[in-house]
């Protein structure tokens, strides 16, 4: 494992207490940073932070309503002094169903939480950041917001609008010493899995030239050198995680 020095860096994690978040949340302490996780579930902060150790604090918060996510903000900056770095992993994968069958409040319930989610979470870390003219931003997208994945076009549509926000707010804060950047993985094995249909997760397999998923370790190695300060010039990009299914 390369050594990526984040000491002294404050993090946020989304998502933080299991799948891809907990994996960059592990590669970040390994690194020196201390890292605030923030997920709904309790029992799973409470076990993810008796793994990490001190270097790990929690806040138990919905995405979903801005005012949490600005009161976790400023939790964070009051307990640890400031935020340097978000990873901004939360989000589900919806039912599978074709467009014109897709349930009217489950495209709302999908958009809702990860692309409203992510503006929302974004948008509550970026004053501080400002203030303090340092940040660093990773949004965690996926292949389908790049390709789209049949019966699964909210996922899609929400995936899409988190990298056309990275890319317009990285181009907005750039001046700041503040890097924005998103990646696109290819299906994973954590619980997100779980919502889907198994003919649905063998036809997402068969697209991956590497023929496997991703393991949650190979995000985190990329995350962490994007959140490093190493990562001085690239911004507002999309850095491919599809083991050579993107086209683009």
């Amino acid at each position: 494992m390369n050594q990526i020095d984040l000491n002294g860096q404050v993090a946020v994690i989304t998502g933080g207490a299991q799948g891809i978040g907990f994996a960059i949340a592990k590669r970040l302490v390994a690194s020196g940073a201390k890292v605030s996780l923030w997920d709904m579930n309790a029992d799973l902060l409470a076990s993810a932070k008796a793994e990490l150790g001190a270097a790990a604090s929690t806040v138990a918060v919905n995405i979903t309503n801005y005012d949490a996510v600005a009161a976790a903000v400023a939790e964070v900056e009051g307990k640890l002094g400031k935020l340097d770095i978000l990873v901004h992993s939360a989000g589900i994968a919806g039912k599978n169903a074709p467009l014109d069958e897709y349930e009217l409040d489950e495209w709302r319930r999908v958009i809702d939480i990860d692309l409203n989610g992510a503006f929302y979470v974004n948008r509550a870390v970026l004053p501080g950041m400002k203030a303090r003219n340092f940040g660093r931003i990773v949004n965690i997208a996926s292949i389908a917001g790049k390709e789209g994945n049949p019966n699964a076009s909210a996922y899609a549509a929400a995936k899409a609008g988190v990298i056309g926000m990275t890319k317009a707010v990285g181009k907005e804060v750039a001046k700041y010493d503040i890097a924005i950047n998103v990646i696109t993985p290819a299906t994973a094995k954590t619980r997100i899995l779980d919502e889907l249909k198994p003919e649905f997760i063998d036809y997402m397999l068969s697209r991956i030239p590497r023929g496997r998923f991703l393991e949650v370790e190979e995000a985190a190695n990329m995350v962490a050198w994007l959140v490093s300060k190493e990562n001085s010039f690239t911004t507002a990009s999309v850095f491919d995680l599809s083991g050579g299914r993107a086209t683009y």
